[in-house]
């Protein structure tokens, strides 16, 4: 029991802190006072109904009031004709329609007793809400506040899971440079040495060098041809020459 107690704990401790990343405060707020303006739209309707039910009670009791003006009437115009059994009947009706009206009386008493108290109490509920409305405003502007600077100041200071990312990315590519550089060196500094033959063409150093000196005695060839040339053909000029 110890153990799944435990467990349980730990389950539960982890659920919070998903649900408490996952919830927007701002949203929980216009949550509650969504509720809250359907309470207050209900404690309203309370008000009509009750207001409509004294109403209805109230014109039940003005048609009693004149039914028994009308006993009344009934039982005098009776009396006067020496019909007393008819005036006794509307007189027995007429104290049925005065129970009634009694009765009535109560109800009405009561319906406004209650009206006074949902409308009191819808006018505090009506507060509130409108406390809690501009409460919610104010929090929501603060959370909304401090969310950007926090994203700002996680962007500024690479904190920020992406802005993690991107210096990850940057740290990568500076390595790869400098290992491109190192190599692209290193290579150059070997096929300069000699150490790895060049397979793109380039003449070999030793080659280059005999090439040089070929070159060189072409060129010494031509030069003493030229002047045998110009001895036998102006030896006098050839001497000026020098």
């Amino acid at each position: 029991m110890g153990l799944l107690s435990r467990m349980g704990t730990v389950l539960k401790a982890k659920m919070t802190a998903v649900l408490d990343r996952a919830e927007d405060p701002r949203e929980t707020l216009d949550y509650s006072y969504q509720k809250q303006l359907e309470l207050l739209q209900n404690v309203k309707r309370g008000v009509v109904e009750v207001v409509t039910s004294k109403r209805r009670l109230e014109l039940q009791a003005s048609k009693l009031r004149e039914n028994v003006a009308r006993l009344d009437e009934q039982a005098r115009r009776a009396l006067a004709a020496g019909r007393e059994d008819l005036a006794r009947t509307a007189l027995e009706r007429k104290q049925v329609a005065l129970l009634e009206l009694q009765g009535m009386a109560s109800q009405i008493s009561e319906l406004e007793n209650e009206q006074a108290k949902l409308t009191g109490a819808e006018s505090r509920l009506a507060m509130k809400v409108e406390a809690f409305r501009t409460r919610k405003e104010t929090i929501k502007a603060q959370y909304s506040a401090a969310e950007a600077q926090v994203r700002i100041g996680e962007a500024v200071t690479g904190v920020s899971e992406e802005m993690a990312d991107v210096g990850l990315a940057i740290q990568r590519a500076e390595d790869k440079t400098e290992k491109m550089r190192a190599r692209a060196g290193a290579i150059d500094e070997l096929v300069a040495a000699g150490t790895l033959d060049d397979f793109t063409g380039r003449v070999d150093v030793v080659e280059r060098e005999l090439a040089q000196i070929a070159v060189s005695q072409n060129v010494d060839h031509e030069l003493a041809s030229l002047r045998r040339q110009l001895e036998t053909s102006n030896p006098k000029q050839l001497k000026e020459g020098k």
